[in-house]
């Protein structure tokens, strides 16, 4: 049988996937496996890189089937995170995930005076924030000893796997452009006097690019997830950058927008300047320049509206908020459930749901809830506009895009069309594609992401949201310190994992 499907793998906060694409693109079989994702004490988000990445790689390998005819393997992860290791790659600690893991704060304040934080975002392209890889290295450090002593290596979801398949310690570029402050974006390697300093001790994984062959599958990885042994491996790279990259978003002017746990936008553009309230990054091709935002509860809050108000009834809830007007009836949501991420990079942040009376049901508060989170988007653009990145083409992207009702609010509170891809498989989808490229299965030249609806904003609505927008900022302005005493109040309170 030939070679001629490709295999894309994506480790995801709360679920992973896995798809198998031919050469135009058709997915010929998909996987999803859920998982666990831990709190173990306030602010504090992880996943067993064993039991939840791994073990989801060997259980999604075993679903789906046709392995023999995989030609190519690309993974992709959230990101950035730590997972600190020995020297044989074995995990010492759950893995520390991205910015919704906000433990590190402390840190941040440390490394931003001895590092200066102008210095640091002149040099990396984005500050320190909970973002940020460093300080979780120093938490780890000051806090764990006993770990930090015996750590020889670290890795982020993507890199995990692509070591546990081929063996190669690699790091793409674009993840590795994330890890404040080990990298020099002006550079374009790592900042070895800084990461000398922070990452003492480690050795730093050798620097790739995303669509780059890094190692083949080894006689170990093919005896448990039932590849061939050497099949090539790519060196993937975040999940977010993957996913844009499976939809055509990689040219200045594009932009992205992940429905999914979090939210997440990337722009491409020529000339992208740091910008505190943003990210910047490499992009997924060599020489590429991005910036990014991204909100820590997005889909998590539509999930926590449909549990709390209707038992887990999506569909339910929709079509009550569907018969609502734009507004809710004088609602107001601060999306804030986990913190918040950009613009306002404020950890402590705390969702708050305003105007409530006797006269509002389940439907209005869930719509509510989605105007929230349409607003956050909002916010997220202006930042990106006032930064002088200008976003001409959105593109939708992630599971979250398929309810209807949603993407039409973004739209509407936005003023953004939005192109809805006939694909939504995610960022897997963006793993195939690369894979497919790096063995010349599928030209470069040439899309899988075609085109299946525009959603486009319905003007009447537009005065209203801007109202809105201004009311959403100024509840942020005045209810603030309150909500950090309020968190403060929670801190010691044992957190339930979440799914």
């Amino acid at each position: 049988m030939s070679d001629d499907l490709v295999l894309g793998l994506d480790i995801g906060t709360s679920s992973s996937k896995a798809v198998l694409c031919d050469s135009g693109g058709r997915v010929v079989r998909r996987a999803e496996r859920e998982h666990h994702t831990s709190r173990p004490a306030a602010g504090h988000v992880e996943h067993d890189a064993d039991r939840v990445w791994w073990d989801d790689v060997l259980r999604l390998t075993a679903e789906l089937g046709d392995l023999d005819r995989v030609a190519a393997v690309c993974v992709s992860g959230i990101g950035p995170c730590l997972l600190v290791t020995d020297e044989a790659g074995t995990p010492l600690r759950p893995a520390i995930l991205y910015g919704v893991d906000t433990r590190a704060a402390r840190q941040i304040a440390d490394q931003e005076r001895a590092f200066g934080a102008e210095k640091v975002l002149r040099r990396c392209g984005s500050g320190l924030t909970s973002q940020a890889v460093g300080p979780k290295m120093q938490w780890v450090r000051e806090n764990e000893p006993h770990v930090w002593d015996r750590a020889r290596r670290f890795f982020m979801a993507s890199s995990f796997i692509a070591f546990r398949l081929s063996g190669a310690y690699v790091l793409d570029h674009h993840s590795a452009s994330q890890a404040v402050p080990l990298y020099d974006a002006n550079a374009q390697d790592w900042a070895a006097d800084w990461a000398a300093e922070v990452a003492g001790g480690l050795e730093l994984p050798a620097l790739v690019w995303p669509g780059d062959i890094v190692g083949e599958v080894t006689a170990e990885a093919a005896a448990h997830t039932g590849l061939r042994t050497g099949v090539p491996v790519l060196a993937g790279t975040v999940d977010a950058w993957a996913e844009a990259y499976s939809v055509g978003v990689r040219a200045p002017g594009d932009c992205m927008i992940m429905y999914g746990t979090t939210m997440f936008l990337v722009a491409y553009a020529d000339d992208v300047q740091p910008c505190p309230r943003l990210w910047t990054a490499n992009g997924v091709d060599p020489g590429s320049r991005c910036a990014a935002a991204g909100m820590s509860a997005f889909g998590a809050v539509a999930r926590w509206g449909a549990q709390t108000l209707a038992g887990g009834s999506y569909a339910e809830l929709e079509a009550a908020a569907a018969g609502v007007p734009p507004g809710a009836a004088g609602l107001v949501v601060l999306p804030y459930w986990d913190g918040e991420r950009t613009p306002i990079f404020d950890p402590d942040a705390r969702g708050v749901i305003a105007g409530l009376g006797l006269e509002h049901g389940p439907g209005h508060v869930y719509r509510a809830l989605l105007e929230g989170t349409a607003l956050g988007v909002r916010h997220n653009l202006l930042t990106l506009r006032e930064a002088g990145v200008s976003p001409e083409r959105l593109v939708a992207v992630g599971g979250g895009a398929r309810q209807r009702l949603w993407v039409r609010i973004v739209s509407d509170v936005t003023g953004a069309e939005q192109a809805i891809p006939g694909e939504l498989v995610g960022a897997a989808y963006g793993d195939a594609r690369l894979a497919a490229e790096a063995i010349g299965l599928a030209d470069r030249r040439s899309t899988w992401a075609r085109v299946r609806e525009t959603v486009r904003p319905d003007p009447r609505n537009a005065e209203l949201y801007a109202a809105m927008f201004d009311d959403y900022l100024d509840l942020y302005d005045r209810t603030g310190p309150l909500l950090h005493r309020l968190r403060d109040r929670a801190d010691g309170v044992p957190q339930k994992g979440v799914r």
